[in-house]
Formats: C-alpha cells, structure tokens, sequence
C-alpha cells in the first residue's frame, strides 16, 4: 500500500506538500498540485484518515463510537453527549461499535475521513493501533466510560470501587456468602475494573472468588444467560450473581426464570450499570447507577476544550448503589435512578 513518502518521492516534492494538497490549502502552486494528484491517482493512494484530520478549518462536527447503541447505557449517554453538544454549538454523528473492535476502527477512520473536529470513543478494547496514531497525530479526542491505557487523551468516566463496597457490604448484611460475578470482556478496562474491584470488596470480609464464581461475559444478555445456567448446574451454586452490566443482568433474569426459579427466593441479582427498565422487573434489580447524563456532558467539555485550544481534563465522578429487592431485601419504596 503507497504511503503519504511514496506519493511525495512520486511528485518530486516534499510530504508537507502533498499534505497540503490533500487538505485544499491554497498555498500549493497549481504545477505541484497536478503533479501530487497525478502521483495519487498513480499509485493508488488512499490519504491516511488520522494525517487527514489535521487541520485549521472546523466543521463544529463531533464524533462519537459507542460500544452498543443497544445497551440503555449507553443510549443514554449517547444522548447527553447531543443536547451539550448542540448547546455548546456542535452536532454529533454516532457510530456503533455493536462490542467488535474492526467495527469501532471503521466507524473512527469514517469519521476522522469526514473531518470532524473531535472523536469522543468508549473503546471495545484496549489494542486499536488506530487510536493510538490518532493520538499521536493530535487529533482532538476523549474517551468516556472506557479507555485505552498508555493512550494520553482525557478520560470521563465513573469510578465504581466505592459503589461495588457498599454493594458487597450489602449482600454480606444479608446473609449471602457465596457470590458470584458475570465478568466483562477482560480486553475492556471496565470489565477489568469491575472484577477487581468485586474481588477486593469480597477480601475485606473474608470471602473469596474462587474462579468456579466468575463467568466471562460479553456485556450482551445472551452471555448472562448462558453463564447463569452455568452457575446453576455447580454443585454449590452461588447466592447472588452481581452482573457487570445491564444486558447481562437481563440475561441472568432469563435463565432463572427459565428453570422455574424466582429472584431473590432460589438466587439473588444484582448489577453494574442501573437503567429505567430496572424498577419495572419483578422484583425490582438492585444496581449500581453511573452519573451517564453527566459522563456524557463532562465528556463533550472536555472535548471541546482541546478542540478550542485548552487542555481538556479528565474527570471521574463516583457511581453508587440504588438498593432495590432483588437480593431478598425487605420490601421499601422504590429508588428510582437518576440516571
């Protein structure tokens, strides 16, 4: 594949030139111009996406690459992220990852070739060479709820250690001894994040995780299903299962009640990432409740702030536990999330 150096060596001018005949800077004479293109048109080049998005010029046009536009989280995080940044003057085009990394890269050169003006990314995992380089060549960028470590750009997201404590503290008070996790993609630093933080709550009362108890999921309810049914069919099966998101939280609710069980009589839920839906299961699911309308916003600031020339922060704001009743707790009005 010819490189931005192939197509300079071609025209017999130097890389900056051709960049700037890429990008319609009106400086090139019109003899360099009609040579650069002659040598693209020659050698095939297709212009790198991330060398494209350097630019003076602004299109007040963000990205964003969600990792599941079917996952209520991030729905509504992805609807945050629009009204502020329709407030603060910018529109937004949304690509879904749908939790594939070939598909988050495609969705970020697409964007990065529609020259946006920054790229607000929750990572499916944490090994896109294509961030990294988007990165290194100064492209306007955060990432929210996830990232990619080693990868300087400001990170929003929510710091779940606390709320996972007050979680386990929780179930302990109950009564439940044997608890299980259905993990996140360990490539995702979430679902890293999650089984460390559930693992080290456990430790400070004695309990231990012993690997029977932890089933690897993909954040997608099927993957709750099926590691439930396996929890099910251990010889000591757990107490409660504490899902790592929402879908998964769902799917686990399937299979329970696809073997006759009920929650929280026979096993006890609860989950990472808190939604609407949650207060309408029966029971309702206790959970732990990200501040998404706040991610999103904090997000776009932080975005925009390097866009405009300041150095964007990275924020984490705290998530907490919204107790419900579906680890056996006795019945109490409803807390609705606010998320």
């Amino acid at each position: 594949m010819a490189s931005i150096k192939d197509v300079a060596a071609e025209a017999g001018v130097s890389v900056a030139t051709v960049s700037r005949v890429l990008n319609d800077h009106p400086s090139v004479s019109a003899d360099a111009r009609t040579r650069v293109l002659a040598a693209v048109e020659t050698l095939g080049y297709r212009p790198n996406a991330v060398a494209r998005s350097l630019r003076t010029d602004q299109t007040h046009t963000l990205g964003l690459v969600i990792s599941d536009v079917m996952n209520p989280y991030f729905t509504e995080l992805a609807r945050s992220v629009e009204e502020e940044a329709r407030a603060l003057g910018y529109s937004v085009i949304i690509g879904n990852a749908d939790e594939r990394p070939d598909l988050q890269d495609h969705h970020v050169r697409t964007l990065l070739d529609r020259r946006i003006d920054g790229l607000l990314v929750s990572p499916t995992d944490g090994g896109s060479p294509l961030m990294l380089d988007a990165a290194r060549a100064g492209t306007p960028m955060v990432f929210v709820d996830r990232w990619i470590p080693g990868v300087d750009v400001p990170v929003v997201r929510a710091d779940g250690r606390s709320a996972v404590r007050d979680l386990v503290g929780h179930l302990h008070g109950l009564g439940h001894r044997r608890l299980a996790i259905i993990a996140g993609p360990a490539a995702t630093t979430t679902g890293q994040e999650r089984v460390e933080a559930f693992r080290e709550a456990l430790g400070a009362y004695g309990l231990e995780l012993p690997d029977a108890y932890i089933g690897q999921g993909d954040f997608q309810a099927e993957s709750g299903r099926l590691v439930t049914e396996g929890f099910l069919d251990l010889a000591e099966p757990p107490d409660v299962v504490f899902a790592a998101d929402n879908l998964m939280a769902l799917g686990a609710l399937d299979a329970v009640r696809a073997r006759g069980l009920r929650v929280p009589d026979d096993l006890a839920l609860a989950a990472f990432d808190d939604i609407r839906w949650f207060v309408h299961t029966d029971p309702p699911i206790t959970a732990i409740a990200q501040p998404t309308g706040e991610l999103g916003r904090a997000a776009v600031r932080a975005l925009v702030d390097r866009i405009e020339g300041r150095p964007g922060e990275s924020v984490t704001l705290p998530a907490r536990l919204v107790v419900r009743r579906s680890c056996g707790e006795n019945p109490t009005p409803v807390q609705r999330s606010t998320t």
